[in-house]
């Protein structure tokens, strides 16, 4: 008989409590099920399982065995997947959660791209700054900023890195003058990213010392990087920003890039995704494209 077959017997006649009904899943006869668990007990050398005329119960040897026949199942099944995903296109539903602006302006391209390209496969999207559980919230993906909590049973991968640079208007720049380095920072009025009740300094990188950290002077401190954007451009102070938000308020000359000589510091985006011995087809086709696509529109 073939053992893997057998294995799945047993998983099932377990799992169901009986022989009688894990032959009425199977499609066997009662008779079938008691030779699968046999030959297994026999190869073993061990019994598995005590059976009476009313009931069964598996031995403590039969208990362990168990646990490790799901694994090897479910190894077995992955291994199956990942050949038939050779052969399929990505379908069903991808939810996938991530952060408001970074999420709308960039993921969400590629992802619709994506859909595009395979008709079968569905988008959930979730947008929101708040970190969510991917167990908790039931989603398959999820795109965050900044290092990634090291965290069990989650895996990330980095798939973009943005450019944050320091801007201000025109009219900013007249009444208060150009900072010529990160010193004369602290000089000027910042507007500030500020989210679950913290500010987060600028930080600018050193050669081989942690980045620097600065916090402006500042007075006027939100939690969304476009109303930032906005208030800089009407000449309320300096913004330390990701420059694919801003590029076209750049080109229009709304706001005016500073410290040029400056080293930028890179802010990396990353995709998150649960550990699974067999990562789906949606979900790996989804992070190579945002990780194939994302850097062109960080530049």
């Amino acid at each position: 008989m073939d053992r893997l077959t057998s294995m799945a017997v047993f998983v099932r006649a377990v799992d169901l409590g009986s022989f009688a009904a894990a032959a009425d899943a199977l499609g066997l006869s009662g008779p079938m099920i008691g030779k699968h668990v046999r030959f297994l007990e026999e190869r073993l050398g061990v019994r598995l399982i005590n059976r009476t005329t009313r009931r069964q119960s598996l031995t403590d040897f039969g208990r362990a065995y168990y646990e490790r026949c799901r694994v090897v199942l479910a190894e077995a099944d992955a291994a199956d997947a990942l050949a038939a995903d050779q052969l399929s296109e990505p379908r069903g539903k991808l939810r996938v959660t991530m952060p408001v602006h970074f999420g709308r302006r960039c993921v969400t391209p590629v992802l619709l791209a994506l859909t595009q390209q395979y008709p079968a496969l569905e988008l959930d999207l979730s947008f929101n700054d708040r970190f969510t559980d991917l167990a908790e919230g039931d989603y398959d993906l999820a795109i965050r900023t900044g290092v990634p909590e090291d965290k069990g049973g989650v895996v990330a991968r980095r798939i973009a890195r943005q450019r944050m640079v320091v801007c201000a208007s025109p009219s900013y720049l007249e009444r208060h003058g150009r900072p010529q380095q990160i010193e004369d920072l602290s000089s000027h009025h910042g507007i500030i990213y500020r989210r679950s009740g913290r500010i987060r300094p600028w930080l600018f990188p050193r050669q081989d010392q942690p980045a620097a950290e600065v916090t402006p002077a500042n007075r006027l401190r939100l939690d969304d990087l476009d109303a930032i954007a906005d208030a800089a451009a009407t000449g309320m102070g300096l913004a330390w920003l990701p420059y694919w938000l801003i590029r076209e308020r750049i080109e229009t000359g709304a706001l005016v890039l500073l410290l040029p000589d400056q080293r930028v510091f890179l802010y990396d985006a990353y995709a998150l995704w649960l550990q699974t011995p067999h990562l789906p087809l949606k979900v790996r086709l989804a992070v190579d494209s945002l990780a194939s696509a994302l850097p062109g529109l960080m530049t």
